[in-house]
């Protein structure tokens, strides 16, 4: 069976992480570290494919870009902390810029990290975000 990548999470009982990011080669890397580190993953390459999910799925934690097409990181966690949801966020950005990181810090984001991210530093502040317990790192070159 080919299962999709929803499917897989849905199949999983390891905590889910959605991944939210326009760049596909970002959601590609992402999703093949967080499930070699045992987790079960969802990923999306806008905020709207993931609030459409969201309608069906609960997850634990939210890994997400801070710019992308139509509505970018900082709003969709906006969005999401105005109508109550209380999603730990590890908000990830290539561009880090004070005025981001005021918003980021307003809005409650659990980690804001800055891309290239260290295996370790991410699999660490997404562990922490969704509460679960530390696996041991991921090896040198994953």
């Amino acid at each position: 069976m080919n299962a999709t990548k929803t499917e897989e999470l849905v199949l999983s009982t390891a905590p889910a992480v959605a991944v939210v990011d326009d760049d596909e080669s970002i959601r590609r890397a992402l999703y093949r570290l967080l499930r070699t580190a045992g987790l079960a993953v969802a990923t999306f390459a806008s905020a709207h494919e993931f609030l459409e999910a969201m309608r069906r799925q609960v997850f634990a934690c939210l890994v997400l870009d801070v710019y992308m097409g139509r509505m970018s990181g900082l709003d969709l966690a906006e969005r999401l902390a105005s109508e109550g949801h209380r999603l730990p966020i590890v908000l990830i950005t290539a561009h880090d810029d004070e005025r981001i990181r005021e918003r980021a810090q307003r809005v409650g984001v659990s980690a804001y990290l800055h891309k290239p991210v260290d295996a370790n530093v991410l699999l660490d502040a997404v562990r922490r975000a969704a509460g679960i317990d530390a696996s041991p790192a991921v090896p040198s070159g994953s």
